[in-house]
């Protein structure tokens, strides 16, 4: 089996997203606007037909992928291993507070993959935990997959997917809520990733 698809789709807005709060870990609920997004989606991730959506346990990203499966009717997995960044004790604070308590750290965090915040974990982890999902999937499917995820573990996953070197990942752009990625294979690319879609989405 060998994956030939596998798109990348990011939760919807949630009420920490609409106040500038950081997540992390943090288990935030859906705005009526993430609600929505999840809804306008449906119509064009039914396009790309995935045998399963594998879906974050934490709240905002199961319950995103649920209004996909229910309206498509397709399988739904949960796998922790999809969880967002942990972002230790930057969880739950604004920009202004972390930038207050940790001055210049935020910014070498932008810039730097390899770097944790205190407590945390780095992009570079969260990759490598993320790249093992679909290894798992690799071995067991043979077409297409939907992740629904979030915005710092799509970014990482993309550049590992995509062998970038590791000083180079800063340069993908994030992830709107409820947009998605999408990463493509060739039969003559012996197993690489190619990057089809990224940062995709509907607005309404």
């Amino acid at each position: 089996m060998t994956l030939r698809r596998v798109v990348l789709w990011r939760h919807g807005e949630t009420d920490y997203n609409a106040s500038g709060r950081m997540q992390g870990h943090l288990d935030s609920s859906l705005t009526e606007t993430g609600w929505n997004q999840a809804r306008f989606a449906v119509p064009v991730l039914a396009g790309f037909a995935p045998e399963v959506v594998v879906a974050s346990d934490l709240r905002r990203a199961k319950d995103t992928a649920t209004v996909f499966t229910s309206a498509v009717g397709v399988p739904l997995r949960i796998d922790e291993r999809l969880r967002e960044t942990n972002l230790g004790k930057w969880q739950g604070l604004t920009g202004v507070e972390v930038e207050a308590e940790w001055p210049g750290r935020m910014a070498v965090w932008q810039r730097d993959p390899e770097f944790a915040p205190p407590g945390g974990e780095t992009k570079v982890e969260v990759a490598v935990r993320a790249a093992a999902v679909v290894a798992d999937l690799d071995a067991e499917l043979d077409d297409t997959v939907v992740l629904c995820a979030h915005g710092g573990l799509i970014t990482a996953l993309t550049a590992r997917l995509l062998d970038l070197p590791v000083p180079l990942w800063p340069q993908l752009a994030g992830i709107g809520n409820c947009h998605w990625t999408v990463l493509t294979r060739r039969p003559d690319t012996d197993g690489r990733w190619r990057l089809a879609t990224y940062n995709a989405g509907i607005t309404g």
